[in-house]
């Protein structure tokens, strides 16, 4: 019941965002090309102690600790071995055509996101088999056993029906106690589980929040329809904060429920001539918040942007006057 309260929740506060006026534009700070991901495809980001760690969605047995000390960032690999993944109740259709897909692109768990408690450990969300690893500082990776549960209320509800649309982004607050999800799109949402006496469980229902339908993509991109879409989740300061990659855009959430609180754009910086790839689509897929701004990486897939470049990159934007948590 919980979660179906929370998708009648949502639905009734996006069409509000979309009639807002247009949001503030957050100000880029810096740029940085990451140079040592051969693999590319960074798909997350998430500020660890003293750095800012990264994964890909092409490597299962390693994170990266991003050196920046310099303009151009080395990526300093970290290896893992990942034990098999749990068994979680997707169709056999599903999980086959992820499974030919780490066969042709590499990357069979296509980890999409990483979090970290305050006690350094990472969490890493694996897309094709909606999972969650827990990567230690110092100790084996082990899967979390979370609740099958879980995947079949966020099927019930429309979500993680179709390939390459199941969990995107990952958060996980400072004490290791919540644990938030994202569903990318078709239909997108949010899922949290609660960590109690070492058992991740479902409280009240796992589903915060579901919704599909389509927007206008950026100007700059044509304006055409997309579906609404979440790449990333990020935790800060008992807030949550979802990067909507089609929309160029950073929110701010309600943790309780997803409910939407206040939005900003990166779409004027992101899009200029010069930093734009030769897709109809964003490519923002990584999301760390701070005090002082926020980085957003991007997976270009290889492909070179309008200046030629064609590492991944990470944005620093400035945070916004007043704050992450000004009002409107």
């Amino acid at each position: 019941m919980r979660y179906l309260l929370g998708a009648m929740l949502f639905a009734a506060v996006t069409p509000a965002l979309a009639d807002a006026p247009p949001l503030e534009e957050l100000k880029l700070a810096s740029e940085h090309p990451v140079a040592g991901m051969d693999a590319g495809n960074l798909s997350g980001l998430a500020w660890c102690g003293e750095a800012l760690w990264a994964v890909s969605d092409r490597e299962d047995d390693r994170v990266y600790r991003l050196d920046s000390s310099a303009t151009v960032w080395q990526a300093e690999a970290e290896r893992f071995v990942a034990p098999p993944a749990p068994e979680m109740p997707l169709p056999w259709g599903l999980r086959m055509r992820s499974w030919v897909a780490g066969l042709v692109r590499g990357g069979h768990l296509d980890f999409e996101g990483i979090s970290c408690d305050a006690k350094g450990n990472r969490y890493l969300v694996s897309e094709s088999r909606a999972a969650v690893l827990q990567v230690p500082p110092a100790a084996d990776a082990q899967w979390l056993n979370l609740p099958e549960g879980m995947v079949r209320q966020a099927r019930a509800s429309g979500m993680l029906l179709h390939f390459n649309s199941l969990f995107e982004g990952i958060a996980v607050d400072p004490a290791g106690e919540r644990l938030w999800l994202a569903a990318e799109k078709e239909r997108r949402g949010l899922v949290v589980l609660h960590n109690r006496r070492a058992t991740w469980r479902c409280e009240g229902g796992c589903v915060l929040l579901n919704e599909g339908g389509e927007e206008a993509s950026p100007e700059a991109l044509g304006g055409r329809p997309a579906p609404v879409d979440f790449s990333d989740l990020a935790f800060f300061e008992d807030k949550l904060y979802t990067l909507e990659r089609q929309a160029h855009r950073i929110c701010r959430r309600t943790p309780a429920n997803g409910e939407v609180e206040r939005c900003w754009s990166f779409a004027a910086e992101a899009l200029t001539d010069e930093r734009r790839y030769p897709m109809h689509y964003g490519v923002a897929e990584a999301l760390s918040m701070d005090a002082e701004g926020a980085w957003v990486g991007l997976d270009n897939g290889g492909h070179a942007r309008g200046d030629g470049e064609k590492r991944p990159v990470v944005w620093r934007f400035a945070a916004p006057a007043g704050g992450w948590g000004a009002a409107q």
